[in-house]
């Protein structure tokens, strides 16, 4: 499956690209992909922004991922299973829900992982907060919460001080899919969306756009 990637924002130290709907795989090997020619110094911090088709992951923390239908079932239903290295437990993607994969240099930005993880968070509140939800970190619980139910998962990895992987946002995806998993481990977890809680249709566009604007000023 080739990927189309359309540029969003171009400057010299980031580019960011849409790339539509894809299957995870494909987008995982572009990510890697670019990794190497991001730690080569080919190609400036990268950010990905994307929908997956519906697809589970699971996390390298084995303890975290927990499966609540068999595999058959779940192959059954179209979704794909993919084992990935990412942090984080298992996790669900589909259309409606936008991903970010930020490929940069962490040396570049003067970054250290955590402090990473934190800008993460820090752009999904920001593009929440233009969609009228009000987003938070909840001690002890990875990814985005709004009143403690939980609205964006983040799980990264880094090779030699690149990123990948990212972060998950629900927009106005079907919810249905995460009735399959434990998401990220975490017992009696509700998830939500932007459309579920606001009762209001959103532009994917848009919200692309938004998050483009919110990494530019950010990592530009």
């Amino acid at each position: 499956m080739t990927i189309e990637k359309k540029l969003i924002t171009k400057t010299p130290k980031l580019a960011v690209y849409d790339c539509g709907k894809t299957k995870y795989q494909p987008a995982l090997e572009m990510q890697l992909n670019l990794v190497e020619k991001r730690i080569a110094n080919e190609i400036p911090n990268t950010v990905l922004l994307l929908e997956h088709y519906p697809t589970i992951t699971l996390g390298a923390n084995k303890n975290d991922n927990k499966l609540l239908q068999t595999r058959q079932k779940i192959a059954e239903k179209n979704i794909d299973l993919v084992e990935v290295r990412r942090g984080g437990g298992t996790t669900a993607h589909n259309p409606g829900q936008i991903v970010i994969y930020p490929v940069i240099s962490l040396t570049s930005l003067d970054l250290g992982i955590s402090e990473y993880v934190r800008q993460l968070e820090t752009i999904g509140i920001e593009l929440l907060n233009t969609l009228s939800i009000s987003a938070q970190r909840l001690k002890g619980k990875p990814g985005l919460w709004h009143n403690e139910k939980k609205i964006a998962s983040i799980g990264v990895k880094v090779k030699k001080h690149v990123t990948y992987h990212g972060m998950a946002i629900n927009i106005s995806n079907d919810l249905d899919i995460f009735k399959n998993i434990v998401p990220c481990g975490i017992k009696d977890v509700r998830m939500t969306s932007v459309q579920n809680e606001t009762q209001t249709a959103i532009d994917i566009a848009n919200v692309k756009q938004t998050i483009s604007e919110i990494v530019t000023r950010l990592w530009a």
